[in-house]
């Protein structure tokens, strides 16, 4: 840690979806706490036509924030994580047609959450989403023709800072001179014969009764016997 934040070194590990080649690379990230702290109205939103690695530039950014304001309705949109879909157990595609893996994406505001994307996720369209129809929608779907929002997917979160608790308050680790120092309680002697007798008698018991049935069964069960 230093003054203004934490320095994580981070190893990438990429390779080439193509020829299978991998290059290793060493990135210094530093991260520093947001100045307001965790924006409380989050919306995840699963884009089906995209790739990972298409929605990290800046401009992917921009342009997918410049869709989610038309309908979020708020103008202080941000990307708060990228994750692509195989990490939250999707299916690899089939390499056809130009089939993408699907990415979601988080997006945070201050200001509240918009009648459409609450319309959304609202009790009847999860109901139509689990008979496979498209959920109910009060606006128009500004993310298209770029963006392929799964809106069945789409999860909203209110998230509230907690309270932070008060640290410990140190002392100056010098005894009072008030009374004396009372050591903790003497924890008294428990008998541990019982147990151990359970322990191993129980097992000698089973091992004889199962000898004298194997010798039963091999010894007074042969044939003319």
């Amino acid at each position: 840690w230093h003054r203004r934040g934490c320095l994580l070194g981070l190893q990438v590990l990429a390779y080439n979806r193509h020829t299978y080649e991998t290059v290793a690379q060493l990135l210094l990230i530093t991260i520093v706490p947001a100045p307001g702290g965790e924006p409380p109205y989050q919306g995840e939103f699963l884009v089906g036509n995209r790739n990972v690695e298409e929605l990290l530039p800046v401009a992917a950014q921009e342009m997918f924030l410049q869709a989610t304001a038309g309908v979020w309705e708020q103008d202080d949109l941000h990307v708060i994580n990228v994750t692509s879909a195989l990490d939250r157990g999707g299916r690899v595609p089939l390499p056809i047609e130009g089939r993408k893996e699907g990415v979601y994406v988080k997006v945070g505001s201050w200001g509240g959450l918009s009648p459409c994307l609450a319309s959304a996720t609202s009790p009847q369209s999860r109901f139509r989403c689990s008979l496979g129809q498209q959920p109910l929608a009060s606006c128009y779907d500004t993310f298209a023709p770029h963006f392929a929002i799964r809106w069945c997917n789409l999860t909203l979160l209110q998230v509230w800072p907690s309270p932070t608790s008060p640290g410990p308050v140190w002392g100056s680790g010098v005894l009072e001179e008030e009374g004396d120092f009372q050591p903790p309680t003497e924890v008294p002697p428990r008998d541990l014969l019982p147990g151990y007798l359970v322990t191993l008698l129980v097992p000698l018991l089973v091992a004889v009764l199962l000898c004298l049935l194997l010798g039963h069964l091999m010894c007074c069960r042969r044939e003319g016997v």
